[in-house]
């Protein structure tokens, strides 16, 4: 019988942050909110002994995350054979902090760090699942509402997978910190929310294009 995991992440050398520990997070629940509510993330390695960092989509399975790419990446295909050191992170902006002071202007965000080593998925079965659940954590219902793909682009595509093991989340929330002899300056200090969110669907300029607008469409808000 299964054990279930324990609540949280072990903090690490790597997983613990050299300045405000005190914003750090490793519990579960907080790590997979921020997680499910994005759907990029940054992506970094060591290619030709230099540091590369790259954007793409990516979703969560439990305790492992996908990532996908394309087969002529040499780091890529790398993770085939003895799998790819890397640092993944997902960031969320909530807010522009503003202080009466330089120093202390700020944003409030949720962030998480993941470091591991991914590897790239070839079991054909669990590749097809990573690429639906990508195409689905970025618009729910999606990968059952489009073609399958077919040999060609599957051919073209890379999977990676990173299991969350060293993992940790850090978050900031709330006004500015003032120095007290500041106070007084006249200058406005708070806030300024960041909000995502969705704009009406724009239909593409294709011939025959008169299916209706999917259920899973309508302009949604984070």
């Amino acid at each position: 019988m299964a054990t279930a995991p324990p609540a949280g992440y072990t903090a690490t050398d790597r997983s613990t942050p050299t300045r405000s520990r005190e914003r750090a997070a490793y519990d579960r629940e907080t790590v997979h909110a921020i997680l499910d509510e994005g759907y990029v993330c940054h992506l970094g390695f060591i290619r030709d002994g230099a540091p590369v960092v790259l954007p793409t989509l990516y979703a969560r399975s439990g305790e492992r995350l996908y990532v996908h790419g394309s087969t002529g990446s040499r780091p890529l295909r790398g993770a085939a054979d003895d799998g790819l050191a890397v640092c993944l992170t997902v960031t969320h902006v909530d807010g522009l902090v503003l202080a009466k002071s330089a120093f202390h202007h700020s944003i409030n965000y949720r962030s998480v760090v993941v470091h591991g080593t991914a590897h790239q998925v070839m079991d054909p079965e669990e590749r097809a699942a990573a690429l639906d659940a990508i195409v689905d954590h970025a618009i729910p219902g999606r990968s059952a509402d489009s073609r399958r793909p077919n040999a060609k682009e599957l051919a073209s595509t890379a999977v990676i997978r990173l299991d969350l093991h060293e993992v940790s989340a850090k978050l900031r929330a709330g006004g500015p910190s003032e120095e007290s002899e500041d106070l007084s300056l006249p200058y406005w200090s708070g806030v300024v929310p960041v909000i995502t969110s969705y704009g009406a669907p724009e239909r593409a300029e294709l011939p025959g294009q008169d299916e209706p607008l999917p259920d899973y469409l309508p302009p949604r808000r984070h």
